[in-house]
Parts: C-alpha cells; sequence; structure tokens
C-alpha cells in the first residue's frame, strides 16, 4: 500500500489502480482531482460536519451515508459533536486541511454538508434551492427558473451563486449574514419557492407530489432543514461518469439551451479553473453575504 505525505501527515492509500467509474476513471485519477482541487473545496468544508456518501465499489456498487466518525479515522482528523433531530449528539469529521481531504477521498465518497457551521448547529449561513428537473424537463428548464429566482433574491438583498448538481439539475446558494434560524431559513425558502411556483406556472412546482414533475422543475427547499444536507461545490458525484458539482457563470445560465452544455467531468475542472477562477468563492466569504429578509 503506497504511503503518501500531505503537509506533513502521512496518509496509506490503498487500490490506486482500482477502476472506479465505467468510463475508466481510477481511484487513483480521482484522489489527484481532490488534491490538486482542495485549495477550492475546502473553504465549502472547513467548520461544517461531514454525511459522507460512501461508494467504494463505483457507483454500480454498495452505496450507503455516513455522518458517525468512520472507524478507524485518524486522531490528527477534526471531530465535532452535533445535535440529533431526536436528541442528543452525534460525532461527525469536520475537515480541516488539505490532508484531512485527501484521508476522506480515499475512503471513495461524496461530500455533504449543512447549511451551518459545527460550532453554530442549527444557525443557518448559506440558504439553498435544489432545482431537480422532471423529465422530459432538463437542465435547460432549472436555468429559466434559476433566473427568476436570482431575481427575486436579489430584490430581497441576497446573491445567488449557481452550480451544477452533478446529476440532472442545479443548485442556488445564497450566503447569510448574520446567520438565522435553520426554521427561519426554511419557512423563507418554502415561501419564495411558492411563489416562484406561482409566477411560473407549467413550468416550476414547490410541493413534491410525483404526479406533478414530468415535465417541470421542482423547487426543493427542504434542504436548508438543519437536519439535511447538500453536495459539496466540487464534490465528485457517484453517478455513471465522474461528474462534478460544478460552479458555474450567470452567462453559461442565460444563455442554456443544449443540456450537455452544463455537465463536467472532473477532467473539465481544471480548464474551468483556469478560465473563470473559483466562481464560489463569494458563497465563503462574509463580506459578500446578505441578511434574510426580517419578515422571511
Amino acid at each position: 500500500m503506497p504511503v503518501v505525505t500531505v503537509e506533513g501527515r502521512r496518509l496509506p492509500l490503498s487500490n490506486l489502480d482500482k477502476v472506479i467509474y465505467p468510463d475508466g476513471t481510477t481511484k487513483g485519477e480521482l484522489l489527484h482531482y481532490y488534491a490538486v482541487h482542495g485549495n477550492v473545496l475546502l473553504p465549502h468544508l472547513v467548520h461544517r460536519p461531514l454525511s459522507l456518501l460512501r461508494y467504494p465499489d463505483g457507483p454500480d456498487g454498495e452505496t450507503f451515508f455516513t455522518k458517525n466518525v468512520p472507524p478507524g479515522t485518524p486522531d490528527w482528523v477534526n471531530t465535532a459533536d452535533v445535535p440529533r433531530s431526536g436528541g442528543g449528539t452525534l460525532r461527525q469529521v469536520v475537515v480541516a486541511d488539505l490532508a484531512a481531504l485527501v484521508w476522506a477521498a480515499n475512503l471513495v465518497v461524496e461530500f455533504h454538508t449543512p447549511q451551518w457551521r459545527a460550532d453554530e448547529p442549527g444557525l443557518a449561513d448559506r440558504l439553498v434551492f435544489d432545482l431537480d428537473p422532471g423529465a422530459p424537463a432538463t437542465v435547460v428548464e432549472c436555468c429559466e427558473v434559476a433566473r427568476w429566482l436570482r431575481e427575486r433574491l436579489a430584490a430581497d438583498g441576497l446573491t445567488a451563486y449557481a452550480k451544477t448538481s452533478g446529476s440532472k439539475g442545479l443548485h442556488l446558494l445564497c450566503p447569510l449574514r448574520p446567520a438565522a434560524p435553520s426554521a427561519r431559513t426554511s419557512a423563507y425558502a418554502k415561501g419564495l419557492a411558492a411563489e416562484a411556483a406561482a409566477a411560473l406556472p407549467g413550468l416550476a412546482i414547490a410541493t413534491m407530489a410525483r404526479r406533478l414533475r414530468p415535465g417541470r422543475v421542482f423547487i426543493d427547499h427542504s434542504q436548508n432543514a438543519a437536519r439535511k444536507t447538500t453536495a459539496t461545490p466540487y464534490t465528485l458525484r457517484a453517478r455513471a461518469a465522474p461528474f462534478v458539482s460544478a460552479p458555474v457563470t450567470w452567462d453559461e445560465i442565460e444563455s442554456c439551451a443544449d443540456p450537455d452544455r452544463l455537465v463536467f467531468t472532473l477532467h473539465d475542472l481544471s480548464g474551468r479553473l483556469s478560465r473563470h477562477g473559483d466562481l464560489m468563492s463569494g458563497l465563503a466569504d462574509p463580506r459578500r453575504a446578505g441578511p434574510l429578509p426580517a419578515d422571511g
């Protein structure tokens, strides 16, 4: 088993030649992606308790979520006690540096985080909308809904940042300052989703009813609940290819007419970062955050 040194930490890495994705992408390539792009991923992980979707044998193998600190976690990896929704606490990993990121990536995971920090549980410093298209709708229809939400959020003084979900849809995120109770953030998001559905009849819905989903975009506001998590910006997904939950520009959303134009894999990220920089940097910058409206 090869051992590498990352920021002074010795890390044993396993099965680097193992094919993880059907296109032939190996575990070594997956680890290289996280090591090279840790500088843009880490700001969205530090201070946040992690939920890990593990897929050690690839997306066609067994997948399972874990929130508890995995067995064998090194003692130098940060952890935090966070409240359970039903009472008591749960101990979770908090990735604080590149070494911890590479250690976690060696487990072959998707990174998922809540909208609050471990030191302020239940106080959301981000607002999120998950735009999920029901076939035959695609990400093209998600872009239309995203444009409406962006303008509406701006009217309330909030700045929206967009990324692909790494699956079929889009995620919109807004930094909040000061942080607001998750229940209040959830109520604001639910109201705005209902407003969007009313303004975009036939295109958007704000309820989870499956019979209403075909051809429409479901505006999922539920991930603002304190117990919920969202795929972290730049995480790889356990899909048919090494798709990335990749930040996108608003110009790309404005001009989106082909769903394939908003699909990105780990092989695309270096070029995108060279062209655009970190499009999500504002999400982790409190100077760019706004307060939740008083009546939210």
